[in-house]
């Protein structure tokens, strides 16, 4: 079959993450991931993959969309991690052991990891906040204050983690992927060479998007709050709050979506270039310096996450060689 590859205009919009040893890339027609063996050689898995967004015209509606994408990224991340560590794996016994690890486990690591980054990011910081606030004060206040103690915990998170060798080499990646990507929306190339001349922090960054959502979701529970509280009386506990909150993080989540969209379409334009700033330099912490192994990894995912046929969609494995000059 003769393979057939989007071309580079301003209506396609690629994304991606890092995973282990590796770069997942999805554009709007396909994910592929693409990861470093320790032959050398680097494994490619794609598929083709159409978002419900583009399929049905009421999941792409603005905000609806922003809840289902973050949903099929939850999806699609775990699914592509999953794969990334499996290949990555040198011994075949070892990877049938984590594929069959991964089957049982999946469901089990997900609750376990929204319960912790709710306890962690939700409800520690009502908890300590309630602490210092009488009741009855401005909701406002409170949130504000709740907000600025996620954001220190969020900033302490990443710093401890990016001391973790194992997490700095991802983060390598993640810097490969946002140079990749931004060679491919400025010059219509990916290369190794294009992607070098360009930088390691890039506006959609999902970083940017956490950020996105801390501060919108001071102003959206203080208003949420302000309106429940006087009608039903104050919170009994945290835990009640959030129980509260929790309905209306789609909504965080789609607003969240359209503002970092609409920032990296206007990144260059007025009052932009100084509101995606803080998201910006949060990316010091997420990325890394790739090198030009890492670049490569990243291209060859982007470039197959462009391809529209159904050729080879299980996994292949190319020499970093066949990958760069297989054009």
């Amino acid at each position: 079959m003769t393979e057939q590859t989007l071309q580079n205009d301003d209506s396609i919009s690629v994304g991606g993450q890092a995973v282990i040893e590796g770069v997942m890339m999805r554009s709007p027609v396909a994910v592929a991931t693409a990861v470093r063996k320790s032959d050398g050689s680097i494994s490619i898995n794609h598929f083709l993959y159409k978002s419900l967004t583009k399929r049905k015209k009421f999941w792409g509606l603005p905000v609806i969309r922003g809840a289902v994408s973050l949903v099929e990224a939850l999806y699609l991340g775990i699914k592509t991690l999953n794969w990334s560590a499996e290949e990555a794996s040198e011994e075949e016994e070892t990877k049938k052991k984590s594929r069959l690890r991964d089957t049982l486990l999946s469901a089990l690591s997900i609750i376990i990891a929204l319960a912790g980054g709710l306890a962690l990011f939700m409800l520690l910081p009502y908890w300590v906040t309630g602490l210092i606030r009488d009741a009855g004060g401005s909701q406002f206040i409170f949130h504000a204050a709740a907000g600025l103690i996620r954001i220190i915990l969020f900033l302490l998170y990443l710093l401890v983690i990016s001391r973790w060798k194992e997490i700095a080499r991802v983060f390598q990646y993640h810097g490969a992927e946002h140079k990749s990507i931004f060679a491919f929306e400025r010059e219509g190339e990916v290369s190794v060479e294009s992607a070098k001349r360009y930088s390691r922090f890039h506006p959609r960054c999902g970083t940017s998007f956490l950020l996105i959502t801390a501060i919108i979701v001071i102003f959206l529970f203080a208003v949420i709050d302000s309106i429940i509280v006087p009608v039903f009386g104050e919170y009994r506990s945290p835990l009640h709050r959030l129980l509260a909150h929790l309905p209306f993080i789609p909504l965080v989540a789609g607003v969240a979506y359209e503002i970092l969209k609409l920032s990296g379409k206007k990144q260059e334009q007025g009052i932009w270039r100084h509101l995606i700033k803080p998201g910006l330099w949060l990316q010091h912490i997420t990325t890394n310096e790739p090198d030009e192994k890492q670049l490569e990894v990243a291209a060859a995912a982007l470039k197959a996450s462009l391809r529209t046929d159904e050729a080879e969609a299980d996994s292949a494995n190319l020499t970093a060689v066949e990958v760069m000059e297989g054009d």
